[in-house]
């Protein structure tokens, strides 16, 4: 068993509070739990109005198939106009 795991950290350069950012990240968490069946949530930053964490993670038999999802994921955030994303990392933990 495969567990790969995804941080991202953006920027929202149109959210001016709190209201505003969380509208932004909850559509996007939304999408990318409908769109790839992964697990999402804020996990950092926040109280702040303009960055955001976001945790994701997916379980997969095959180490390249969570290194390919996750790619996917990020591809569609960087897609995404209403967000910049600054930084990410990616891992795999393995389980026996």
């Amino acid at each position: 068993m495969v567990i790969g795991v995804c941080r991202v950290v953006l920027n929202i350069n149109e959210a001016f509070s709190l209201k505003e950012k969380r509208q932004v990240v909850k559509s996007i968490v939304g999408r990318i739990k409908s769109r790839f069946n992964a697990s999402v949530a804020e996990v950092g930053f926040n109280d702040k109005w303009k960055n955001a964490v976001i945790g994701i993670s997916c379980v997969s038999n095959e180490a390249g198939h969570a290194d390919s999802m996750m790619a996917n994921i990020v591809n569609f955030i960087e897609n995404d106009g209403r967000v910049v994303l600054v930084d990410y990392s990616t891992e795999n933990i393995f389980v026996d």
